[in-house]
């Protein structure tokens, strides 16, 4: 199924960006009257007809809609240390996307090397990842945080902060929820956490976890993190 996406829906009207305008109409040569599905980011799937074939803002006309539409019966928010690497950052986010997820925070932490995110670069990358996942909730991206902000601020259901330190006690991280839980899930830079950190979160309410035996770089931690809450849903 190939859907769009459009942020202004409203009085039976979508008016779409250029980028998916253009998309539309001179990749896929669509023209006005076809039927096209689209969403608003929000859980609503629509149905609708082109109505204007404006390159730079097509319009459509919305003919039926689905609400909550693949709604998930667990909510995860993954909070992870940016990479010296930008391509393994822009790695986790699409497959998260496509796995499964609500907020992503990237996280600065002691060892964290690099403290900057290409903000634009990775919400298109969450939209695309979206669409070709054909899921209709626009997971959120927040601005960076220091760890110590994000563990001091409020957060709903289970708390998990994962660690490679095998002198923390830590739990397998398929014993730290259950399923339909909302889960919070805290992942390291290269180095991982410092044990003055993962000590600070523990005092939090954040439960420390391992990932199984292998020594999982942050990118597959956090990957093999969603694939764990997207499995034990299932």
């Amino acid at each position: 199924m190939q859907i769009f996406y459009s942020s202004d829906v409203s009085d039976g009207k979508a008016l779409f960006s250029k980028a998916e305008s253009m998309h539309c109409l001179k990749v896929l040569r669509m023209r006005r009257g076809e039927s096209i599905k689209f969403t608003d980011g929000s859980g609503n799937l629509y149905d609708g007809v082109i109505s204007g074939e404006d390159p730079s803002g097509m319009t459509a006309t919305v003919m039926s809609v689905s609400r909550e539409a693949g709604k998930r019966a667990y909510r995860l928010h993954m909070a992870i240390s940016p990479l010296k690497n930008e391509d393994r950052l822009e790695w986790f986010i699409e497959k998260a996307v496509e796995t499964g997820i609500d907020e992503i925070t990237p996280l600065i932490c002691s060892r964290t090397e690099k403290r900057r995110i290409r903000r634009e670069r990775l919400e298109g990358l969450i939209l695309s990842a979206m669409k070709q996942s054909v899921k209709c909730y626009l997971p959120r991206l927040n601005d960076p945080v220091m760890f110590s902000d994000f563990i001091d601020s409020t957060h709903e259901g289970k708390k998990i902060i994962a660690s490679c330190d095998d002198a923390v006690q830590r739990i397998p991280i398929t014993a730290a929820f259950s399923r339909g839980e909302e889960v919070t899930i805290l992942i390291g830079p290269e180095g991982d956490f410092t044990p003055e950190e993962v000590a600070r979160a523990t005092v939090s309410g954040f439960t420390p976890v391992h990932i199984g035996p292998s020594r999982l770089r942050t990118e597959t931690a956090g990957i093999a993190a969603c694939c764990s809450v997207y499995l034990a849903n299932i």
